[in-house]
């Protein structure tokens, strides 16, 4: 492998102990950050993220509420919790995993969620900051990517970046805060016709559409920096990204693992996202 492993666990344990320092500082004037987690349903990857979710609160010095409800409660009844938690001054984060139960209207939900304690970065008010460039909660994975992508020292400015995928939680974004870094960006999808045509140009590579192998090597620039933010299960049921790891590895000159890359960074932002809510609150 020629490609340098750009180790996600290691800045993730990095920006854990800064929010552990800044928590502890915001606690001792009264105001300890917390987080409302709610879990709505059964389904067993939502429960293994939400573990690991409250479990980096335990380690961060920010308080966690977990909350989880039958797949059957009620909108109304979730919607209703939510503006309990918007009121609730000890509560600075409100976080609902997704996926919610077919009869839920997610939008709605991320829409229940005051932008203040929006520590998802999904609001539309968050999307709107984001793209004229006025402060706001950055969606945590791209935000993490960012992070992870500065640790490589490419400079952001004059680059070729291709983002392929065009979700509202992490394409879109992704472009934006590329776009911010002065890079030249391009959204690849399911329509481009050509991705290889693109990205065989490009210094950075965000692939980030959940579909296995979406990026292989004839399609990498050498020398480039790859961030897989796909999650997929392979038939063994290990996990895989949407990049062909051992393929690209052999021509890029920085790539991020899966599992070990974009997630434990996903994460660690939402606690960066949730101290900054509570540092903004005790500001008044």
């Amino acid at each position: 492998m020629t490609a340098q492993l750009i180790d996600g666990n290691a800045l993730a344990k990095q920006v854990r102990a800064e929010v552990a320092q800044r928590a502890a500082a915001l606690t001792a004037r009264g105001h300890r950050p917390g987080l409302a987690v709610i879990l709505v349903g059964d389904d067993p990857a939502s429960q293994v993220y939400v573990k690991h979710k409250v479990n980096d609160c335990e380690t961060s010095g920010v308080r966690s509420v977990l909350e989880k409800y039958d797949a059957a409660l009620p909108e109304a009844e979730l919607l209703a919790r939510i503006a309990a938690l918007n009121a609730d001054p000890t509560i600075h984060g409100i976080l609902v995993q997704m996926p919610l139960p077919k009869h839920i209207d997610p939008q709605k939900v991320i829409e229940a969620i005051s932008p203040l304690k929006d520590v998802d970065g999904f609001h539309v008010q968050s999307a709107g900051a984001l793209m004229v460039g006025r402060p706001g909660f950055l969606p945590c994975t791209p935000y993490g990517c960012m992070k992870l992508i500065a640790t490589t020292g490419i400079a952001l400015r004059g680059s070729n970046a291709v983002v392929i995928g065009r979700s509202n939680t992490v394409g879109k974004p992704m472009a934006q805060l590329l776009l911010q870094a002065n890079a030249t960006v391009t959204i690849c999808h399911s329509g481009t016709p050509d991705i290889g045509l693109f990205t065989r140009q490009a210094d950075v590579v965000v692939a980030a559409v959940g579909k296995r192998n979406v990026l292989t090597a004839d399609m990498v620039k050498p020398g480039a920096v790859v961030i897989d933010v796909g999650m997929n299960r392979k038939d063994d049921g290990k996990l895989a990204g949407d990049v062909d790891f051992d393929g690209v590895s052999k021509v890029a000159g920085w790539i991020t693992p899966v599992p070990g890359g974009v997630g434990p960074m996903t994460r660690a932002m939402l606690l960066v996202n949730t101290l900054e809510a509570a540092e903004r609150f005790a500001q008044g």
